[in-house]
């Protein structure tokens, strides 16, 4: 899995702003600068890898998916699957 030194972020060629996190009761919130507001009062949420990806509701999925070809090849986690395991049938 490609990780990112969250203290490396200039080392990142995808350019990027920071953003203020506060602790609201038992959640955090992130301040967005300006420029990243949404419009409207919920966005979708989507964990991947070490980050997070916010959009609008609004927004369809074809938006989604070439947001996240904005992301360089090795920043997308790589998954082994072991093979599986051959297994007894269970008696009914």
């Amino acid at each position: 899995m490609y990780r990112v030194d969250p203290n490396d972020h200039e080392r990142i060629s995808i350019p990027m702003e920071t953003a203020e996190i506060v602790q609201s009761g038992r959640s955090l919130a992130v301040r967005l600068p300006k420029e990243f507001r949404f419009q409207g009062k919920e966005v979708l949420i989507r964990h991947f890898a070490d980050g997070v990806l916010l959009l609008p509701i609004d927004q369809s999925r074809a938006t989604l998916e070439a947001a996240l070809q904005e992301f360089e090849p090795e920043f997308k986690p790589e998954r082994e699957q072991p093979v599986a395991e051959k297994r007894e049938a269970i008696a009914l």
